[in-house]
């Protein structure tokens, strides 16, 4: 019972759980940066690639055979390079971690100013306390 009294205990902290939601909202924001490169910037950028989808982009290394699709070459076995994925990806990547970039920037200058927040007013220097002293014992 001990081990599960633990697991619990750690499993329901506040960090943990914020880590974990996290995560899901990241899996969740990463899908939302997929779908807009996918479906919005490639196509552009394909346009200026003969209108094909970039993701489509491939070089044969196999044979002189041409095919017109990445999925025509795979099927027939053919040996390629398919940069037009791997060129998405990278897109996918720079702008999640453009993203984050900028959360954590926007949580840094939070905390910034959170410390630079005017400190309270210093406490009475030794001479007042010494003159509140005389004057509580004349009030006596």
């Amino acid at each position: 019972m001990g081990f599960l009294k633990d697991f619990k205990a750690f499993a329901m902290k506040g960090n943990v759980m914020d880590l974990a939601v996290g995560v899901i909202i990241g899996a969740a924001f990463g899908k939302i940066v997929s779908a807009v490169v996918d479906d919005i910037l490639m196509p552009i950028i394909g346009i200026f690639g003969k209108g094909s989808k970039f993701d489509d982009k491939f070089v044969n290394l196999s044979s002189d055979v041409q095919y017109k699709t990445l999925a025509d070459a795979k099927a027939a076995g053919a040996n390629v390079f398919a940069y037009g994925h791997f060129i998405q990806t990278i897109v996918d990547f720079l702008i999640v971690a453009f993203c984050i970039f900028l959360i954590i920037r926007a949580m840094t200058k939070l905390e910034r100013k959170k410390e630079e927040a005017p400190a309270p007013p210093p406490g009475p220097s030794s001479t007042d306390m010494l003159l509140m002293e005389i004057r509580d014992a004349l009030k006596k």
